[in-house]
């Protein structure tokens, strides 16, 4: 029993005793019941909050609904004009179940372990046979727009101009049939936790040779972003300020450059710090600095049909100095995006009544003293992950306007990373080696479920350019490395080292991404070339 309640039940007791001739007095009475209103004042408080999360997240799930139904109805309607009863099936429209493995890596098992079973999965096909605006890009962009201070070699025009066609309406048609399919996918928590450390030995991807093309940078890439709607754009971001757009050629055989263009900073002519898609796939958000009244944050608009509109700078200045180290789209339904800085602080950005009006607003400035280094959104609950290099890790939670969850390991903290599959998993970079890398359960306080990672051969220094990401299926983890290494974790491993390293580059791999839907692995490297390291 709570010592509060039993405390209360004791003087009741006591109190009766006394009506009764006992000597129990006044005041301890009332010290008992004033602890007692306390304690029930703060449990209605806590069930209130409870009760206002859980009527925000019913109308989050009867939107949801909604839109789903909005959606069946215009399908069926679709099909009705069309009269082809054909692409009927028991009373639904074009439906199509296709058997695929819960991973898009084929892999090389150990005989002894169980295979995870593949089940069907329901692709929708596209709603509008209209192009999308966040796919269709206008041909002003697919042009090759080079800016004074970074000429591509002809060899990269000749790619480029091997690629400038508009994307037929069948081609179209298949891309909003992926981009449906990934979003009902990303939508489907799968319970990984139980998985970690529960095999004795990896699941070993296999590799083809790999192709390696030139950046075109003309100094050290910085960023390597994939499109999220069109599974064929990625880009490329460096020091020279430039930021390039890629087309892959058929599965990832290579690739060709579509689009340069010059984002440097107006006044510090400053270089993209981190840069992040728009979840329409149409524009580019970048950061920069604080420092000397510069811009902090750029946007590259893929649809924009005039050169000298195609970088924009946001007016809002919300960080107050140094570097803004990351900026990352929220997954919710409402569009908005965060960023970490030097400054110490947290910034949400929305967009606020038209086009390329972002509102910014600081979470908080306090609860880091050091650098923000990582910031991430939780896919099941308006949280905000941040990681700093004070050591710690920080949850904030939007509709209780606090930080719901705190820890603080012993080496500072490089950046921060959700799990595609699992909502509750996400993943920290931090400074110590060969455990670079900790996995954590943002329902469980103060505790690191794995930490694993590498023995550097080129230098014992950790680098915050040195970037993770998580395979589609959420079991993997590549990494980028000092070394020309891209190395590769298997969270089901019981082991603190990779499951497998490559060798993938001649100098240190910034980099390695998995592609969405092809067995692709895209890395970048300060060797100034992009390689395309197709899975077996």
């Amino acid at each position: 029993m709570n010592p509060v309640l039993k405390k209360a039940k004791v003087e009741e007791e006591s109190s009766s005793r006394e009506n009764e001739g006992g000597e129990s007095s006044l005041e301890e009475q009332e010290e008992a019941l004033v602890a007692l209103i306390e304690h029930r004042t703060k449990e209605v408080d806590h069930l209130n909050k409870r009760l206002t999360y859980y009527k925000s997240q019913l109308q989050e799930a009867e939107r949801r609904l909604r839109d789903s139904e909005s959606q069946l109805a215009r399908l069926r309607s679709r099909h009705n004009v069309a009269g082809s009863s054909k692409t009927m099936t028991n009373g639904v429209g074009n439906v199509k179940v296709e058997h695929r493995s819960a991973s898009l890596i084929h892999i090389e098992d150990n005989p002894s372990q169980t295979h995870i079973q593949s089940r069907p999965q329901l692709l929708i096909p596209a709603v509008n046979p209209k192009i999308a605006p966040s796919v269709k890009l206008s041909e002003a962009f697919m042009k090759t727009s080079v800016a004074p201070a970074s000429q591509s070699s002809s060899e990269g025009k000749q790619k480029g101009n091997a690629s400038r066609r508009p994307l037929s309406e069948p081609e179209t048609m298949e891309l909003q049939d992926k981009v449906t399919k990934r979003k009902f996918e990303q939508k489907e928590h799968k319970d990984l936790i139980p998985l970690i450390r529960k095999c004795s030995s990896p699941c070993i991807i296999r590799f083809h040779q790999g192709a390696h093309i030139s950046s075109q940078h003309k100094r050290k890439l910085r960023s390597l972003a994939l499109n999220p709607i069109n599974d064929r754009l990625f880009v490329t971001s460096a020091l020279d300020g430039v930021v390039n757009l890629w087309q892959l050629q058929g599965k990832g055989s290579s690739a060709s450059l579509l689009s340069t263009a010059d984002c440097v900073s107006p006044k510090q002519r400053r270089w993209p710090e981190d840069v992040t898609w728009h979840p329409q796939g149409d524009s580019l958000f970048s950061v920069y600095t604080a420092d000397g009244g510069d811009s902090q944050i750029s946007i590259l608009n893929l649809n924009s049909s005039q050169q000298q509109n195609r970088v924009t700078f946001l007016e809002g200045k919300s960080h107050l100095k140094g570097i803004i180290n990351s900026i990352i789209f929220m997954p919710w339904a409402d569009q908005c995006f965060a960023t970490g800085g030097s400054d110490h602080a947290v910034v949400l950005w929305n967009e606020n009544d038209g086009e390329n009006l972002w509102k910014p607003k600081p979470l908080h400035r306090n609860l880091h003293s050091s650098a923000v280094m990582g910031v991430a959104g939780m896919q099941q609950k308006h949280m905000i992950i941040s990681a700093g290099a004070d050591k710690r890790i920080i949850g904030f939670d939007l509709q209780a306007g606090r930080a719901d969850y705190k820890h603080q390991i012993e080496s500072k903290c490089m950046s921060v990373l959700p799990n595609p599959s699992d909502f509750n998993l996400f993943m920290v970079q931090t400074g110590t080696p060969e455990k670079q890398l900790r996995l954590f359960d943002i329902r469980l306080r103060q505790t690191e479920i794995h930490a694993f990672g590498w023995k550097q051969e080129a230098s014992e220094s950790q680098s915050a350019l040195i970037n993770q990401a998580w395979s589609p299926d959420g079991l993997y983890i590549t990494s980028g490395s000092a070394d020309p290494m891209i190395h590769i974790f298997d969270i089901r491993y019981n082991c603190s080292r990779p499951s497998q390293s490559v060798k993938a580059h001649q100098k240190r791999v910034f980099k390695a991404l998995w592609h969405h839907t092809l067995p692709l692995l895209i890395s970048i490297s300060s060797d100034l070339h992009i390689g395309l390291h197709n899975i077996a």
